[in-house]
């Protein structure tokens, strides 16, 4: 049994299927499988949160582990000062 998303399944994972840990931000713990089907792992992802406030966009950056295993660690968010946004 392993987790997928926040399912459990019974599907065993494969040989080169990729296994993702998010680090920080609103997706911070979660772990992914990527199916090898779907190809390789992106090396960002975007996290778009929707409430009754603004839109919050959070991204995470790949950083691999191995060729099966990899970690998305969220970007710091840029600081505004000044009038002046650093990245």
């Amino acid at each position: 049994m392993r987790r997928e998303g926040s399912e459990l399944t019974e599907e065993p994972i494969g040989t080169e299927d990729a296994v993702l840990l998010f680090v920080g931000g609103p997706l911070d713990g979660r772990v992914e499988i990527r199916h090898a089907r779907h190809g390789q792992p992106l090396p960002t992802i975007t996290h778009v949160h929707l409430h009754g406030g603004p839109k919050v966009v959070h991204r995470y950056d790949l950083t691999s582990w191995s060729e099966t295993a990899g970690v998305y660690h969220v970007r710091p968010r840029p600081s505004v000062r000044d009038g002046v946004v650093s990245e």
